[in-house]
């Protein structure tokens, strides 16, 4: 699966704090992988239409059983609603016993700066 493209669900108003999160799992098995593969396009659909979601993307290498997440968000309870809600809750807990790694992280930045670089969401997960 290439990366998904950064999608923009709500526009963010400019020069506004957005907040943004990060993810990195690992799963233990090729199986795990592929579970999460098949699980991704409803939780894709949700984030598509998540209130105070104003960017997403994923980047996979499903061979690797790595996978990453980049998000920006209007608020922390943004995040947390649709962290909690739709397709992405079943789907978190029924994945979490494929995982050999989790990391996440989330920082405060401009909407100016938005998209945000995968090489800045790797470097702070590292």
């Amino acid at each position: 699966m290439p990366t998904l493209p950064w999608t923009v669900p709500h526009q963010a108003p400019p020069a506004t704090e957005v907040h943004v999160f990060a993810s990195r799992f690992e799963t233990r098995t090729l199986w795990g992988a592929l579970k999460f593969l098949l699980r991704t396009p409803g939780v894709w659909r949700q984030v598509g239409h998540a209130p105070g979601a104003y960017g997403a993307t994923l980047k996979a290498e499903p061979f690797k059983r790595t996978f990453w997440t980049l998000s920006a968000w209007e608020s922390p309870e943004a995040l947390g609603d649709f962290a909690r809600s739709g397709p992405h809750a079943p789907t978190s807990r029924g994945l979490a016993p494929q995982m050999l790694d989790a990391r996440f992280t989330t920082w405060a930045s401009s909407s100016d700066d938005l998209p945000v670089s995968w090489a800045e969401a790797q470097r702070r997960l590292k």
